[in-house]
């Protein structure tokens, strides 16, 4: 299969008019790298469904260029695009069975009908769909609506692969199964695909790369270990999983080692950015990133607000400070420590990110 990148250049795409007028996409600039799983994650209304849209040919931008293999397409319609997009709502037409779904793009380019049956014959096989191929959509579980579906796509044999929120309409169990499948299928064929999502356990457990958008507009761009560990800015922090933000002022500098003083703590964090003495800063940290501890000099003296033991491990929130609270994430607890309790808090070496402030 040729590996296609996917390249977009201050793409924008505005609705309405005047004072109603809406700014989806803001200026997107990115390349797709071929072959590879890319995510674009945000809240709802971020527009990351438009970018996906107007990739497929089905929005046009009012500013910018989309080019697909270095060829730009944007004043093709989407059914001369090499692309294949995966809906939310998968749109098999109810009527047909399954090889008809799968059939139908090859029929409409009025392929011989022995290449059709060797094509969705293939498709059917590859999406493990053998034996269904008579069967009706209401005939068949989401997960094989959704097989279904994906098989439409690929055997019209795109060069870039589209997914629009395939698995929102999935409950939770048969969400996680079908990620681990669009991965599998994606690593195995080497596919250039782009999938568009809120959900950011789902982003994260599928993808080469993540493109955070916020506002039209992208945030951080990186792999999800590095999105997750080293946010490029505090809405990213905050919408990728839960995260404490530690308010605190920098005391003493030694080299990329700096001294940090948070309440009744001085801590000390290694920081990729310069600081300046007596500079305020805002530690990033994650729930899991911080344990339970002996009273020192670099702890955090807290006082536990509320406990939630989630099976494999028990979530705290903890009043430190006048009112600040923070979230601790105890792994496999053996007890769980009670409301009130006075606790102190130290934040696991080399886990926490320093931020300048916003």
């Amino acid at each position: 299969m040729i590996k296609v990148p996917v390249t977009l250049r201050n793409v924008t795409k505005r609705f309405g008019k005047g004072d109603k007028e809406i700014v989806a996409v803001d200026h997107f600039t990115h390349e797709f790298e071929a072959g590879k799983l890319v995510t674009l994650l945000g809240p709802s209304g971020c527009g990351k469904t438009t970018t996906l849209r107007c990739i497929a040919g089905f929005y046009e931008p009012d500013e910018g260029d989309i080019l697909l293999g270095g060829k730009r397409v944007n004043n093709l319609p989407p059914y001369t695009r090499p692309t294949g997009t995966v809906f939310q709502n998968y749109a098999l037409f109810p009527h047909m069975t399954v090889f008809e779904n799968v059939a139908y793009g090859l029929r409409i380019k009025k392929l011989p009908e022995p290449e059709i049956r060797k094509k969705v014959q293939q498709g059917l096989e590859l999406l493990q769909l053998r034996g269904m191929q008579d069967r009706r959509p209401d005939q068949l579980s989401g997960g094989q609506q959704q097989r279904v579906a994906i098989a439409r796509v690929l055997v019209n044999e795109p060069q870039v692969l589209l997914f629009d929120e395939p698995l929102s309409n999935l409950d939770a169990k048969l969400r996680v199964y079908m990620r681990g499948e669009i991965r599998s299928l994606q690593e195995n064929l080497g596919i250039t695909t782009i999938y568009v999502t809120h959900d950011q356990e789902e982003a994260m457990s599928l993808s080469d790369t993540l493109v955070v958008m916020n506002e039209g507009r992208i945030e951080q761009v990186e792999s999800p270990q590095e999105i997750y560990r080293r946010p490029a800015s505090k809405f990213v922090a905050d919408f990728i999983g839960m995260t404490n933000f530690l308010k605190g002022e920098v005391k003493k500098i030694k080299g990329y080692l700096l001294s940090i003083s948070v309440y009744d703590a001085l801590i000390e964090l290694k920081a990729e950015d310069r600081f300046e003495i007596g500079e305020e800063v805002t530690i990033v940290t994650r729930p899991e990133m911080l344990k339970f501890s002996k009273e020192g000099p670099s702890t955090l003296r807290g006082m536990v607000k509320n406990v939630f033991f989630l099976g494999s491990l028990a979530r705290y929130e903890i009043q430190v400070g006048k009112e600040e609270l923070i979230t601790l994430d105890d792994s496999n607890p053996s007890n769980l420590m009670a409301k009130g309790s006075n606790v102190h808090i130290e934040i696991i070496p080399d886990s926490a990110y320093v931020q300048k402030i916003e």
